[in-house]
């Protein structure tokens, strides 16, 4: 009857009976994948927030700056500037020319139809590189679900805690699909925005106050010969630039851009952008808070720091189960298994519905009937989700590297072609196709090879998504400007644009 156990379960009752709600509610194929396009701009906002902010939100940001200060938090700076550019650029945009590619339920098929419906080979490699990087994204989750039942049972080993932290978040998703997945996202985003809020204002009252603060941080700087309070300290103008173009990856995650294809409409995303931005900073400044006051809580009390079991990304359950009363702590860590279950929960559907829709139905089974790809989906989302958790088996697994990995994989591949396919009219299908391509290889490349040839040469690295994408833009202009788009593709994308400027 351990009241953190009882929270914990509330939880999880709660979000299998949304999925089951949402089975109700599904009809068809598009309901399963988008739900009907019907979603509101809260939903939307919260949506897309929660399935952006993984496990990595309450646990590896909150570790990075706990090991090395504020100079982790250009992350931070990174992401909000990239996904306010996201919103501002892409989503309306995007919106409608997904209605006008044959109105496109994925990405990859979004690529095929935008381009004259001539190309096979854009949403085969397409659908090949969101498996390929989001199944590394899937893994990253099951790791982080892992982390916290180990933390929260006793006696649990590595591999009973992942199977159980994997186990809901497929049972939803399986039953329920997108609706469910959007429904869980907003109650998931709620948990989340109230734990990343109170931990640190906790923190800062348990050590007393501003000033006991600061000392505590001086004492850990003089020890560890480390500055934490500087954005500046021990990084480079080129470590910074590397840090913060995380938000580059905005541009190109399928799961974020799958909101924005299924809100209701231009208008609604206005409202969904100032709420989602709102809900953004909130969170990131609170995962940032968290790991700098946890950096004066375990100097000002290095006696309990044996919690942290060595781990950096512990933090915010450490401080969670020592400051809360365990009724509010299993609320609290409730935050990390639905910021964990929100993006891995979407993430499946995306790969689900590359599978079936690329796939199945683009090759297999054209004529296929919507209740068969409903099921086809659901068995693909077991599918995906059993690769994942061998790759997340081994217990050394750290979940920014897995995440970081494949973020740069997407924003790399992906990022420039959506950007210019919505705002460029002369960009053709091989620029698209070769410029996917040339983001995956060159970020793939960077991350394998040239940053360890770096690293043992001494020299400074660089996030691989930032020659990715580089590689990506200039091949699709090249390759474009080397040859010319069909007319009627020209045509559909100036009445998607002069459609999307009356609505706008």
């Amino acid at each position: 009857m351990n009241p953190m156990y009882i929270t914990f379960g509330l939880y999880l009752i709660s979000v299998l009976v949304i999925g089951l709600a949402a089975y109700f509610s599904t009809r068809n194929f598009d309901d399963y994948i988008l739900g009907g396009r019907s979603l509101g701009p809260f939903v939307t906002a919260m949506s897309a927030g929660a399935s952006d902010m993984s496990g990595w939100l309450l646990m590896g940001l909150p570790g990075a700056v706990f090991a090395v200060g504020l100079s982790e938090s250009w992350i931070a700076i990174g992401l909000v500037i990239g996904a306010w550019l996201n919103w501002l650029i892409v989503a309306g945009r995007l919106r409608v020319h997904t209605e006008y590619a044959n109105n496109a339920l994925t990405l990859p098929d979004y690529f095929y139809h935008r381009f004259g419906a001539k190309g096979q080979a854009m949403k085969v490699i397409s659908a090949i590189i969101i498996l390929f990087f989001f199944t590394i994204y899937c893994a990253s989750g099951v790791v982080a679900g892992a982390r916290l039942f180990q933390s929260l049972f006793e006696g649990m080993t590595y591999t009973q805690a992942m199977w159980l932290g994997a186990g809901a978040t497929i049972a939803y998703t399986f039953i329920g699909g997108f609706l469910a997945v959007s429904w869980t996202d907003t109650v998931q985003a709620t948990l989340m925005i109230f734990a990343l809020l109170l931990t640190p204002v906790f923190v800062y009252l348990a050590l007393g106050g501003a000033d006991e603060m600061s000392a505590a941080i001086q004492g850990v700087a003089v020890t560890t010969g480390k500055e934490y309070g500087s954005l500046f300290a021990g990084t480079t103008l080129l470590g910074i630039i590397s840090t913060a173009a995380w938000g580059l990856g905005y541009f190109g995650q399928p799961h974020i851009l799958a909101r924005f294809m299924a809100a209701e409409n231009v208008q609604s995303l206005k409202s969904a952008r100032r709420i989602g931005m709102s809900w953004m900073i909130l969170c990131l400044g609170g995962a940032v808070a968290v790991g700098y006051f946890g950096i004066a809580y375990f100097g000002a009390h290095p006696e309990q720091a044996a919690v942290m079991e060595g781990n950096g990304e512990r933090i915010f359950i450490a401080l969670a189960t020592i400051l809360f009363n365990p009724w509010i702590a299993g609320i609290i860590l409730s935050a990390i298994l639905a910021a964990v279950m929100s993006t891995l929960s979407c993430q499946l559907l995306v790969c689900s519905s590359a599978i079936t829709e690329d796939f199945y139905k683009g090759f297999l089974r054209p004529d296929a009937e919507q209740k068969e790809l409903v099921w086809v989906g659901r068995i693909m989302v077991l599918a995906v989700a059993v690769i994942a958790i061998l790759i997340a088996a081994n217990p050394d697994s750290k979940v920014l590297g897995l995440v970081s990995y494949a973020w740069a994989g997407f924003g790399a591949a992906f990022g420039p072609v959506v950007i210019l396919s919505v705002l460029w009219k002369r960009m053709t299908a091989n620029g698209a196709l070769w410029g996917m391509i040339s983001g995956a290889v060159v970020c793939v490349a960077w991350a394998e090879w040239a940053n360890p040839a770096l690293k043992a040469a001494g020299m400074a690295t660089m996030y691989e998504i930032v020659p990715g994408f580089i590689a990506c833009a200039l091949t699709v202009w090249l390759v474009s400007l080397a040859g010319k788009p069909d007319a009627a593709v020209i045509e559909k994308f100036e009445k998607a644009d002069a459609d999307y400027q009356a609505a706008k």
